[in-house]
C-alpha cells in the first residue's frame, strides 16, 4: 500500500517509543483507549470537548476524527495523526497539522496520551520525535502549539522545550471562558536546544511522505 498512500511507510522512533501512521488496527486501539480515560473528569484540555460521553460515544467520537483525518490529507492541507507505540502497545496520539505547508513550512503539533500512561515522560519524549520529523524530515521551520492555561502537563513540556510564548485567547470551554496559551518553536531555536534535549530518532517513509504531501 505504500506505493498508493507512501504515508502508511512514515515511522519515527527512539529507543523503545515508536510513532507511526495509523493503520485500521491502531485506530481501534486508540479508540478504546480513550474511551478508558484520558484526563481527570473535573478537568477538559481539549477545545472540543471529545472525551465527554459513554466510553461508545468518546471511542466513536475518535474513530469518526481518525477516519476523517487519514481521508482529508491533501497538499494544501493535511493532519498527520501517528500512533505512539511501546512495546507493541498503543499509549496515545501525536498530530502534526499545516495548511499550505509548502509554502509557510509551518505546522502545529498536537496530542494526548491514555491516562494509565501519563507521568512517565512519554509527553515530552514523543514531542520531541515529532519536532524531529519536523524540522529534520520535513524541512519545517516554525512549529506551533497551545494549550489551556490550567493544562500545567502540556505547559510544562512546551516551555520546557524552549517555545516562544506567541499570546493568548479567551475561548469558550463547555460553556465557560478558558484563557488559550500560544507557543512558537523556530528552526534556530530548536538547534540551539541543550544536550538533554537532544534524543537519537531515527525517521523511515520520509520520502514518501515528502512526495503525497507535496512538499
Amino acid at each position: 500500500m505504500d506505493d498508493l498512500w507512501p504515508l502508511t511507510g512514515l515511522r519515527v522512533h527512539s529507543d523503545d517509543l515508536e510513532l507511526r501512521y495509523m493503520d485500521d488496527t491502531d485506530v481501534v486501539t486508540l479508540a478504546r483507549l480513550a474511551a478508558d480515560g484520558v484526563h481527570d473528569p473535573e478537568a477538559m484540555p481539549f477545545t472540543v470537548p471529545w472525551t465527554r460521553g459513554t466510553p461508545v460515544q468518546v471511542a466513536r467520537s475518535v474513530l469518526a476524527y481518525q477516519w476523517g483525518a487519514r481521508a482529508g490529507v491533501t497538499p494544501d492541507r493535511w493532519n498527520l495523526e501517528l500512533a505512539v507505540v511501546r512495546g507493541g502497545e498503543v499509549l496515545g496520539s501525536q498530530s502534526l497539522s499545516a495548511h499550505d505547508f509548502p509554502v509557510t513550512r509551518t505546522a502545529e503539533t498536537g496530542s494526548w496520551l491514555g491516562r494509565r500512561h501519563q507521568g512517565q515522560g512519554i509527553g515530552l519524549r514523543m514531542r520531541l520525535m515529532i519536532l524531529t520529523l519536523f524540522f529534520d524530515g520535513l524541512g519545517g521551520l516554525r512549529a506551533t502549539t497551545s494549550a489551556f492555561a490550567d493544562n500545567a502537563a502540556s505547559n510544562g513540556v512546551t516551555r520546557r522545550i524552549g517555545y516562544a510564548e506567541n499570546g493568548t485567547e479567551v475561548l469558550v470551554r463547555e460553556g465557560r471562558p478558558a484563557t488559550r496559551r500560544a507557543y512558537v518553536l523556530d528552526r534556530a531555536a530548536w538547534d540551539a536546544r541543550p544536550a538533554h534535549l537532544r534524543l537519537d530518532v531515527t525517521l523511515a517513509g520520509v520520502d514518501g511522505a515528502r512526495e503525497q504531501l507535496g512538499i
